[in-house]
């Protein structure tokens, strides 16, 4: 059997574990080659005092176009935090020059949490994302991102399941045949991730809360998903494995006083990851 490749649009930061430093090793780790397509490269993310950041819209197109002319071919695709107008329609022309009948295009909307948008978010860009919405097998938004895609309004961030199934249901009538809204805060102790596939009833995958927010989290949540489904796992299983691992490596970091800004230290349970 060939070995599978995922494009992975996203940034490349050097430290702070997010993005594709996060994404490549743990679709590696699972036996998928990654093939980085970066949007910018950062010394460290913007949560560190200091960071040096390149922009590299201008040049994606270049870069872009050698998948192009060698005629390269995609199993999986999958993006995450996009900067602009620009960059989302340079990943909608990916899509539609790579994406097959049998390939697998993960959209992770990175936007924003808590009921809060990312300074770089005006409302074009808002508008400009949801055109990313058709072309995604699998959409892993937090709660904030669901609703700003749907102009639905946050609010206290408290909605019942009937009202979280119609939203998901929305989003599915427009291309996705899988979503899962992470990260949803229930109560003080727990996590709950919500599964919604097409023509499916509605699932729950509920992790304890440990410690504070982790940058990088998101990132390592897709991945896991993306390896695992891309791999022949069922959803459902997919969220489910990659709740457990970021819960374990989360654990870890706790235990040893990682700072929260460092990221997940999933480097310890790549083993974890491994297949056959």
């Amino acid at each position: 059997m060939a070995q599978k490749k995922a494009a992975l649009i996203n940034d490349i930061t050097g430290f702070g574990r997010c993005s594709i430093a996060v994404m490549a090793p743990i679709i590696s780790a699972m036996k998928i080659q990654a093939v980085a397509v970066p949007t910018a490269i950062l010394s460290a993310h913007t949560q560190f005092p200091e960071y040096y950041f390149d922009d590299y819209t201008p040049r994606m197109k270049d870069y872009i176009q050698t998948y192009k002319e060698l005629h390269m071919s995609f199993d999986a695709i999958a993006t995450g935090f996009l900067g602009s107008e620009e960059q989302v329609a340079i990943v909608e022309d990916f899509i539609r020059t790579f994406k097959t009948e049998t390939s697998l295009v993960l959209i992770d909307p990175v936007m924003g949490d808590h009921g809060k948008l990312y300074k770089t978010y005006t409302k074009e860009l808002c508008e400009r994302m949801k055109s990313l919405i058709p072309y995604a097998d699998i959409l892993t938004p937090n709660l904030t991102e669901l609703c700003t895609l749907l102009d639905v309004d946050y609010g206290d961030g408290v909605f019942d399941r009937y009202k979280m199934e119609k939203m998901c249901e929305a989003i599915c009538a427009q291309g996705p045949e899988h979503i899962v809204v992470t990260g949803i805060p229930f109560g003080k102790k727990q996590i709950m991730n919500y599964i919604y596939s097409r023509d499916e009833s509605p699932r729950i995958v509920m992790v304890d809360r440990i410690g504070s927010d982790r940058s990088g989290t998101g990132d390592v949540i897709s991945s896991v998903i993306l390896g695992k489904y891309l791999n022949g796992h069922g959803f459902y299983e997919s969220v489910k494995y990659a709740s457990d691992f970021v819960s374990t490596c989360i654990r870890y970091c706790e235990e040893n006083n990682v700072p929260t800004h460092w990221g997940l230290c999933f480097e310890m349970f790549l083993g974890d990851l491994v297949e056959g």
